[in-house]
């Protein structure tokens, strides 16, 4: 009944079961079988006829019927098996599990035995020691102290959760009275061997003070920070009466022996104390730092008192070796203990990052530092590096003002001798080959300003680099009125002061009044020392907003004084200008008292033009060449001299009445002679041909084309009327009452149709 059953269930299997492609593909993966019985696209003609091809092979048809029948029943006899073993999946599960759950029992309680295991031999690790810690600490043997402390501290932190038991209660606060007297007894010893009152002990430390302190690492901070603070005040409290405000020794002058006193007590350190402390506690920079706060306060206190005795030369001598000191630290020392506030410190400043501390010392820093002896080394390393930098001279910069009113009382010996310099010497020669030096006062002055910078941002980014800017501002307006204005050559000796509106007004209307070449070559000196300064003075503002602290940068403005060289700029092109212009003053007064009605024939260029072309050619070479450093501001002068001449050159123009054809037609050509000359200004008389900009080209294009246009209606036929008027208004787009006003006085015979004329204008206007 059994086997029917599952036979049954066989069937009912086969009958529903398909299988996906997939599922298919992955049975044929692990299970590869050739048999086509096994394949999925099973066909049961063509199995057929692969047994039986022909009809020969029909004779062992039986032999193949029964290997099949074989097949079949194997194949139910492992299906059977295989549902049988499932019935009997649920209760094998369940007694996995019964087996897993004592085995997680047991896991358990071999943990609990372990942790029970361990506890018991913590809690006897910790009496033992507790009993040996006490007994060793009464003996001082601290070297084993130190291990074995380390160790019940360790073992303590596992009982911490069971401090409610009163054993483990008792044991913590027995480890507790050990750590408090081994710190009051190690402070004892300390204070023993080195006393706040007396001398220090002879000889070296002893290997007890040196187990001591790998003892007081353990301990309460507070333990190493007292030994620390006790046995530094004992160390400089020599040097506190050696250089009491009252000593000689105390005075700025001899600052140097104080840091030679430092430096001998760190030699004696290391060499007595310096296998004493661990090397992590930092102890002789400690002291170096120390002695740097005591120096900066006890040097603040004495420079307060006597700060009438402070003169510039002491004052940068003290400051020079104290930096130099700092810079010693700062080769020997990390700088590792100045912020972990192991000792109450002054406060300090933070580390500058002022770039110019790696210029060396300045000249007269070294010369002032080599009247009192030679400059320590190593010389002061940049700033950046240097985390001492200001940890004792910071105390000099309220007294900074000395310095301050140095520079101003030097800078303005300075610009004296500029100024003598140049009265005895006189201007320089003109060499063209060179062309625009600038005036060599102007190295010499932005020389002396890096050099105060220099100092000065070593000892202050603060408000003392806000009155060194004042006073460089002061001297930057100085040098450009005495120095550069004031040496603006003019024709005639005056009374007054020199201006540049009364200077062109000299000139104008006198034709003696031309600069000489050495004249106009300080011109171009004057205007290059300028356009240097413009430069420099700039790149000043930029260097001292660098420096100075940030919330400084606002009040550093140099545009005030950038505009006082921009004008001395302007006012020396002007001069250029103007005395070109004037010298062609006479040669355009010669053209308009002409008698052009009496021209009877066209030749070559005028005599006007001709002298107008030599004033030019005398000129322009000599001021290209000595303005060839500051190329743009040559164009500026070509530029402002064709917008000076070229409408004086029309307005004389106008003045040249009446006109005959014949003279209409000479001056067109002296108006286009004149053009091409001002179109090759910029170049005329130089081997190397340059193209004019075009900026310049446009105004010289523009206007002598206007003054062609006014003679091409002049030449113009004034009948028909119409026509006449027309051209006019064709020629010059400009037109107006006023200009064709001045055109028909210009032209021969015009007085009987000049009203006619300007009827017909105001017509063809409206």
């Amino acid at each position: 009944m059994m086997e029917e059953e599952e036979l049954e269930f066989v069937e009912e299997l086969e009958a529903v079961l398909q299988l996906t492609p997939e599922v298919q593909l992955a049975i044929e993966q692990v299970f590869p079988s050739q048999d086509p019985l096994d394949r999925a696209d099973f066909n049961a003609v063509e199995y057929i006829n692969t047994l039986f091809p022909t009809e020969q092979s029909l004779a062992n048809i039986d032999e193949v019927v029964n290997k099949i029948r074989l097949k079949i029943r194997r194949l139910d006899d492992n299906i059977r098996t295989v549902v049988r073993g499932q019935t009997n999946v649920g209760q094998d599960g369940r007694q996995v599990k019964e087996i897993t759950r004592d085995i997680k029992q047991l896991d358990h309680a071999k943990r609990h035995l372990t942790t029970s295991i361990t506890t018991l031999n913590h809690l006897h690790m910790l009496a033992g020691g507790v009993d040996s810690l006490e007994a060793m600490t009464r003996r001082r043997q601290y070297g084993e102290v130190a291990n074995l402390l380390q160790g019940v501290m360790n073992v303590l932190e596992h009982f911490h959760k069971y401090m409610g038991i009163p054993q483990i209660r008792q044991l913590s606060e027995r480890v507790k009275a050990a750590q408090t007297e081994l710190g009051q007894q190690i402070l004892a010893d300390f204070e023993e061997a080195f006393p706040s009152q007396g001398t220090k002990r002879p000889g070296g430390p002893s290997n007890v003070l040196r187990d001591a302190c790998l003892v007081a690492n353990i301990l309460d901070p507070r333990i190493k920070q007292e030994i620390i603070k006790k046995f530094i005040k004992q160390h400089l409290s020599e040097y506190l009466v050696l250089f009491q405000e009252n000593q000689d020794v105390a005075w700025l002058d001899k600052i140097d022996r104080r840091y030679a006193w430092i430096k001998r007590q760190l030699v004696d350190y290391e060499e007595k104390y310096g296998r004493m402390f661990p090397r992590e506690w930092c102890m002789a920079e400690r002291i170096a730092v120390e002695f740097c706060h005591v120096t900066r306060a006890e040097l603040a206190k004495i420079m307060r008192t006597r700060a009438k005795e402070i003169e510039v030369k002491l004052l940068l001598f003290a400051i020079q070796r104290t930096t130099n000191f700092e810079g010693f630290l700062a080769k020997r020392f990390s700088g590792c203990t100045l912020t972990d506030g192991t000792l109450k410190k002054l406060e300090s400043p933070p580390p500058s990052t002022n770039p110019f501390l790696e210029d060396e010392p300045t000249p007269e820093m070294e010369e002032l530092a080599t009247e009192k002896g030679d400059l320590d080394q190593p010389k002061k390393p940049k700033a950046p590096d240097n985390p001492f930098h200001g940890i004792v001279s910071k105390c000099f910069e309220p007294h900074l003002y000395v310095y301050i009113e140095s520079q101003d009382k030097n800078l303005g010996e300075l610009i004296d001798r500029f100024v003598a310099d140049f009265k005895a010497q006189g201007p320089p020669k003109p060499n063209t080959d060179e062309g625009g030096a600038v005036l060599p006062s102007c190295a010499d002055l932005f020389v002396y300003y890096k050099k105060c910078m220099v100092q000065c941002s070593q000892l202050s980014t603060g408000e003392p680099m806000i009155a060194l800017t004042t006073i460089f501002q002061k001297y930057l307006r100085e040098y450009a009125w005495k120095i550069l204005s004031g040496n603006l050559p003019k024709t005639t000796t005056s009374s007054g002061g020199l201006t540049i509106s009364s200077l062109l007004k000299e000139k104008e209307g006198s034709e003696v009044a031309k600069f000489t070449l050495e004249e106009l070559c300080l011109i171009c000196n004057i205007l290059s020392t300028a356009e240097y300064c413009l430069a420099t003075t700039q790149q000043l503002e930029e260097k001292l907003k660098e420096k100075v602290d940030v919330s400084l940068i606002e009040q550093i403005n140099l545009t005030g004084e950038m505009d006082t060289f921009s004008t001395v700029i302007s006012s020396s092109i002007q001069l250029l200008v103007q005395d070109l212009d004037a010298a062609c003053d006479p040669a355009l007064t010669a053209m308009s008292k002409m008698q052009w009605q009496n021209v009877e024939h066209v030749g070559d260029q005028s005599p006007y033009v001709t002298s107008v072309i030599l004033h030019i050619k005398q000129n322009v070479p000599i001021i290209r060449d000595n303005l060839a450093s500051t190329r743009k501001y040559f164009t500026q002068f070509c530029v402002k001299f064709a917008n000076s001449f070229i409408p004086k050159f029309i307005t004389h123009l106008f003045k040249c009445k009446p006109i005959s054809m014949v003279g209409a037609e000479q001056l067109l050509l002296d108006t286009h002679s004149l053009k091409m000359v001002l179109l090759d200004l910029p170049s005329i008389g130089s081997q190397v041909v340059r193209k004019a900009p075009a900026s310049y080209t446009k105004i010289v294009v523009k206007g002598m084309t206007r003054a062609e246009m006014i003679l091409k209606v002049v030449m113009a036929p004034h009948e028909p009327l119409v026509v006449f008027v027309d051209n006019y208004i064709k020629l010059l787009t400009d037109c107006n009452a006023e200009t064709f006003q001045k055109i028909l006085d210009m032209k021969v015979c015009a007085g009987t149709f000049g009203p006619h004329l300007l009827i017909l204008l105001t017509l063809s206007g409206s």
